[in-house]
């Protein structure tokens, strides 16, 4: 899961957002989402979903089962 919170450091610094940022967005504490980051705390589904769609990316991206960050094209 190393990728995992590399990927989401990059993509939040990508986007010029601080820890406090990302996490008023997760409406989680700083703590919480650093731990994240860290991968000292499992994100929650739904959250990591979030995360994707916020990124427009996919969650195999932010898995590191993918090098391919172009989101999935939506089921209508």
């Amino acid at each position: 899961m190393a990728e995992l919170r590399l990927r989401l450091r990059e993509l939040r610094e990508e986007r010029e957002l601080s820890q406090a940022e990302m996490a008023k967005k997760l409406g989680v504490s700083q703590q919480t989402y650093s731990r994240y980051e860290s991968h000292t705390t499992e994100i929650p589904l739904k959250l990591l979903i979030y995360l994707a769609e916020f990124y427009d990316t996919s969650t195999d991206f932010l898995l590191g089962i993918t090098n391919q960050d172009k989101a999935y094209p939506k089921i209508t």
